[in-house]
Order: C-alpha cells, then structure tokens, then sequence
C-alpha cells in the first residue's frame, strides 16, 4: 500500500483526539485561554454536558482580525513569544485547541481589544474555515463550540451520561478556579449545579476563602497553612488536618505555577507525609501549590498538559513531604471539628424516632408544673441524690482550677467506664479515649528517642524465647539490625523460634513474647514494598500499643490531667497510631441546641 499525505482536516481531527477528550477538555482549554488573555471575569454555560454547546465568555484581552484568523490555524499561538520551550510561562501553550476543536465541531469565536472600536468574529464548521467579519462585541472574547465531535461521531460513543460529563465540566472549572482566586469565575447549564465564586482578594486570607468557596466551609474550619520554601521552589496552601479525611484522593487539589495538575510522584509525596497519621484506606484533604522557574518543570509532556516533569524530582518530593511533615507536627492535639458534629449527628439520631423530630418546649414551660418534676432540685447541690453516681468521680474532689478551664483540653472533671475522660473547657466538654491518645503519646515518644540517639534499651535478667512460624522467624533475623535499633535484640534460637535479650526501656513491663509476635505481624503485612524507614514506624506504633494506657485501667484527676497536658505539647495526639481521632469536643452551644435550648 503506498505511503499517501493526509488531508489536513483528518490531520486536525487526529490531534482532536489526544487535546479534546470530552468537553471537558475543550473548557479547560478555553478557559486556560481566557486566564492567559489577563481576564478579571470568566462565564461558562454547557449544555447536555458540553455536548450540544460550550460558551465561555471573558473580559480579557481580546483579538485583533489579523490575530483572530490565525488563532484557528494549527500551531499558531501567542504565548511562546521567543519560541523557548523550556521557558513556559502561560497555561497554554501547544496552539492546536481551537483549530482541533474546530475540526470536530461548530465553532464561532467574537472577540474584540478594549481599544479597538469594532470587534470581530469566525466561524468553522468542522474544519471549514470562514472568512473574519466585523461583529458588535464588548471588550474581551466569547467563543461557543455547538455539537461537539458532530464530525467523529465515533467518539460519542465513548462519553459517558450527560450528568457525568457535566459534572466532569464542573470539577476542571473548580480547580482553575481555585488557582486564580482574583478571577470571578461562573458556570451554569444542565445536569449541574450553577457555581459562582466571587472574585477573592490577594493574600492567603483570599485564597483559602476561594479555597473555601470550592471545597467547603468544612475544610476551612480544619485547615492548616502550608508555605515552605527550598532552593527555586515555593510550596505554599492549606492542608487539611488528618482527621479530617476522605474515602479517595478527589479532595486533593495539586498545581504547578498556576496549572492544575494530575501527578503520581506529587501524590505519592502527599501519601507518604501523612502515613504517620491516616488509616491505609484513607486520603486527606489539601490544596497545595508550587511555584519555581519554568526551566525547572517541563510541561509538555502530556497532550492534555495534566501532567509535568520536574528537573529535580526528588528536591520537590523532598519539599512537600518536609512541609507537610512540618506542618502537621505544629498542629500538635488539634482534630477535626467535625467529630463533635458527628457525635451530635449521632446523639441526635439515637434519640429521635425515624421521620420524627422532638418539638421545642413551649415559652411559658415551668418544669416546676410538670407532674413529672423531680424533687430535691431545690435542695442544696446534689442533695437530691441518694446513691453517688457510678462514675469514677474523684477529679471532681476538687473544683477545677480555672487556668485548667481555659487549657485547649480543658481540666479533667471525670472517667467514665474506665476508658473515657471527661473534661470540662470554657465552652465546652472535651471526651478523651484514654487508650488512643496514650498511644500516640507513647509512639512520638519513641520515634523521638530513636531519631536522637536510639530506643533507650534495657537488659533482661533472663532471655526470653518466643516460638513463631519459620517465616516469621526469617523476617525477623532479616531486619533484626533494624529492631536492634529500636530497642528490641533479636537472635536465632534454633528452628521456629528467637530469644529476646533486649527490650526497649519503655516497654519494661508488656508482655515481651505477645511483642515479638505483633512486631513479626506486622514486618508480613508491610511486605517487601515497603522501605525500611516505614516499616520500623510501623513496629514502633505496634510496640506504643503495648505500653499504652489500656481501656478498663482506672485513673486519678492528676493523671487525667497530666495526659490532657501532655496530649496538648505532643505532635499529631489528635489521632492515634491508627488515624483514629483521639478525642472529640461538643461545644456547649451545641449541646443545648441537641436539648432545644436554642
């Protein structure tokens, strides 16, 4: 078969197919096009998911006639003025978006320079170019895009519901939104909730109330500043904190110089910062942005420009790992807010029948009236109470110390169930799981240990033998070095078992043998993948669980509030070693409003 010279409208519709996937694409495209023109304020409007019609309208800079008919041209564009592709600094760059869409589509673009007194607009109808004709235009530019892949129907086939891909629209104007929060962005059609976000001011302050805008009032409340800053890259966002968490990685926004960007080695930077703090099935929530020299990131390596190629790989992930390491370190006890409202969510739940809900009292309700008044309530307090309640009460031997009230945690009022501690805060009440939060405190504690000078060990009088499958006793002969390291010296003692000679000073009193088995455990759940440095955090959390504060262990005032101190000064006590909150806060407003005080 001969070689032959394709048609130049099949070779626009080829180069379609890798920039406009769906509609999707085609907005973001626009849209990159009309933050590139120095727009203040941007509106896109779809119908049947972008389908049928795409219109994005801008104030931004706006075209010439002669600018006008070349910008439908293949490989025409005004954003690499000195032809440097290593130097990049627009979001567009590749010059194939409109005449590729043109290609597939109906496409009319009327634009108009803020000096010029006329505007112009074109037309091209599946890659049948029209003349430029003078047009009525304000300053800036609109282009629509009617029937989409109307000249590859083929490619139809491959769209997914008119919802999805609305929905899909949505998500790609969320996320330029967030990275130029200046800009007033809106978005109307079908299938869709209509967005608009104002324009936000410049600053941090603007941009987490953009960053607000997009993820929620929710993310703001429990979010953490991130700016950090090595060699010629910037690192600066919000970060949320790690219990407040998500089922995936979609609430995990990543851009690179102002471009949204898809990146497995950024996410895998983000994953392995909070390893320490999240469940293995959960992924936190965040907004992160670099900023560095163009020369220092390729961004031409993906038709749809969603991926990038640093220089320095490892100095990046080295960057975001550090300042997101940092960063939730200095949070120190702080959870998110949301587990007092699910606990409140749950309380009201429990009391409150299905497709019922408890009126409020009326205003002139005296529960003194009432043929259910309790009696003694006027009697001096807790007269009227025959048996002393069942709780361990006697942080309440002392009346709270009013510097305590005003501690973060609050002052230690009682334990419930030997597992819980109850403590009172200025506004609030603050319920502790004993067992979690000494586990972290004891998991910090070691890693600190470690990281100065080693686990402190102690010698044992007699070595202790621990039988365990042949496998077990393999992996742990294979990191006993690393073990050794953390206070624990292992050696052979023939087959299927070891012999304990050392232990960390720490863990003197726990049960060495039942150790050794969930430390040999865990080094087989970890698996070869993992590096060392992850799998001897994992043995350390396992060892803070034995010398933890175990549930059903009765404590005193000052040694509740001794931990509610020592939760406040240690990083990431808001969670345990296994991303479970360690404690929730109900405020007092809201307590009142579960009992319709308010």
């Amino acid at each position: 078969m001969p070689v032959r010279q394709l048609d130049p409208v099949l070779v626009d519709r080829i180069a379609a197919g890798e920039v406009v996937e769906r509609p999707a694409s085609a907005v973001k495209e626009l849209v990159e096009n009309a933050l590139d023109a120095g727009a203040w304020r941007i509106e896109v409007a779809i119908e049947q998911g972008g389908r049928k019609l795409i219109r994005v309208v801008d104030d931004g800079a706006g075209m010439t006639a002669a600018d006008l008919t070349l910008a439908v041209e293949r490989h025409a564009t005004s954003k690499l003025p000195d032809g440097d592709l290593s130097n990049i600094g627009t979001l567009g760059f590749r010059g194939e978006a409109l005449p590729s869409i043109g290609s597939v589509a109906r496409l009319e673009i009327f634009t108009r320079p803020a000096d010029a007194p006329n505007g112009h607009s074109i037309r091209v109808d599946e890659g049948l170019k029209r003349p430029v004709a003078p047009a009525a235009h304000p300053p800036g530019t609109r282009i629509e895009v009617r029937d989409l892949f109307a000249a590859t129907p083929a490619r139809l086939k491959f769209l997914k519901s008119d919802r999805a891909e609305a929905q899909a629209v949505a998500d790609v104007v969320k996320r330029l939104a967030m990275a130029h929060p200046q800009v007033r962005f809106a978005l109307s059609g079908d299938n869709l909730t209509s967005l608009e976000y104002a324009a936000c001011p410049a600053g941090p302050e603007g941009w987490l109330t953009r960053i607000g805008q997009v993820m929620g009032r929710e993310f703001q409340d429990n979010a953490l500043r991130v700016d950090a800053e090595r060699e010629d890259f910037r690192l600066t966002g919000f970060a949320g904190l790690p219990t407040y968490h998500r089922a995936n990685s979609q609430a995990q926004y990543l851009f690179v110089n102002g471009r949204p960007v898809r990146d497995r080695l950024l996410h895998g930077a983000v994953r392995g910062a909070y390893m320490d703090y999240l469940p293995s099935d959960r992924h936190p929530a965040l907004a992160l942005f670099i900023d560095c020299d163009p020369h220092q990131v390729d961004v031409n390596v993906h038709p749809a420009k969603a991926e990038v190629r640093f220089r320095d790989p490892s100095l990046v992930r080295g960057l975001i790992v550090g300042a997101l390491k940092q960063t939730l370190a200095a949070a120190l006890h702080r959870a998110s807010t949301t587990g007092g409202t699910r606990t409140l969510d749950t309380l009201a739940r429990r009391n409150v029948s299905p497709g019922k809900y408890p009126a409020p009292p009326p205003a002139h309700w005296d529960w003194r009236a009432s043929p259910a008044a309790p009696t003694g309530f006027g009697e001096n307090a807790q007269a009227s109470f025959a048996p002393p309640p069942a709780a361990d009460t006697r942080a309440h031997e002392t009346p709270a110390a009013p510097d305590l009230l005003d501690t973060p945690l609050g002052a230690a009022r009682t334990q419930l169930h030997d597992t819980y501690i109850v403590a009172q805060t200025r506004d609030g009440v603050v319920i502790v799981d004993q067992h979690a939060a000494h586990e972290r405190l004891v998991y910090e504690r070691l890693k600190k240990q470690r990281d100065a000078a080693g686990v402190a060990r102690q010698l044992l009088l007699i070595p202790i033998v621990v039988e365990l499958d042949g496998a077990d006793v393999d992996r742990l002969l294979e990191n006993a070095a690393a073990l050794a390291g953390l206070g624990l010296a292992i050696e052979s003692f023939g087959p299927g078992a070891v012999a304990v000679s050392e232990a960390p000073a720490l863990l003197k009193d726990a049960d060495i043998g039942r150790l050794v088995r969930d430390v040999a455990d865990t080094l087989a759940e970890t698996g070869a993948a993992l590096s060392l440095e992850k799998k001897i955090d994992h043995v350390l959390a396992t060892m803070a669980c034995h010398h933890s504060v175990r549930a059903g262990r009765r404590l005193t005032g000052e040694e509740m509030n001794a931990l509610l101190r020592e939760m406040e000064a240690t990083p990431g006590s808001g969670q345990c070693n296994h991303g479970r909150p360690t404690y929730v806060e109900l405020k007092l407003s809201d307590v009142e409003r579960l009992f319709g005080r308010r």
